[in-house]
């Protein structure tokens, strides 16, 4: 590890929010400024992630945090981030000094919830560092787990529309939900 850097500090992700029946574990790469701040998942106003899935489960968007968190672990949905730490500057994925990137222990969570049949991936970061840094490490078994990229749900990747994006993680999300949600 590199010694810490004032002008540009070692960042540490979010801890991951799971129930032992979660079927989709959704990765991102590492929480923006804004969720790092507050200490939430996708709290960045114009992320598109609360929308999409305040669609595919029928759940207000509006609700509070902890609410939207405990619709998420009802509903067979976990979250974590690939990088569990690193240095980076802002909150573009673009930012990430390739070198600083710790990676998150997914062996236990993958124990934890033995139901997971999906790893859905927001966003190309997510997946490369994934693939790069922790697939090698993780026992045979784990890799019968289906992965999909999705298109990611930061405002800074505006090459799809919302109705896209939605449209994209429905398709993915829903045949590993089952039938339709808690709301």
């Amino acid at each position: 590890m590199q010694n810490e850097n004032q002008d540009n500090p070692l960042l540490t992700g979010l801890a991951p929010v799971y129930a032992e029946s979660a079927r989709v574990l959704v990765l991102g790469s590492m929480p923006g400024a804004r969720s790092l701040q507050a200490q939430a998942y996708y709290a960045h106003p114009r992320n598109a992630f609360w929308p999409i899935m305040a669609e595919i489960l029928g759940m207000p968007s509006s609700l509070p945090y902890e609410q939207r968190i405990e619709r998420l672990r009802k509903n067979g949905v976990a979250l974590w981030d690939v990088i569990g730490k690193c240095r980076r500057s802002g909150s573009l994925d673009q930012k990430v000094e390739p070198d600083s990137i710790e990676v998150n222990d997914f062996g236990w969570l993958f124990q934890a919830c033995p139901d997971l049949s999906l790893l859905a991936f927001n966003g190309r970061l997510a997946e490369k560092s994934f693939r790069r840094y922790v697939v090698q490490g993780l026992p045979a078994r784990f890799g019968k787990i289906d992965q999909v990229c999705l298109p990611s749900t930061s405002p800074a990747h505006a090459a799809l529309r919302f109705e896209q994006k939605r449209d994209a993680w429905a398709g993915a999300l829903r045949p590993a939900l089952g039938p339709f949600a808690h709301a």
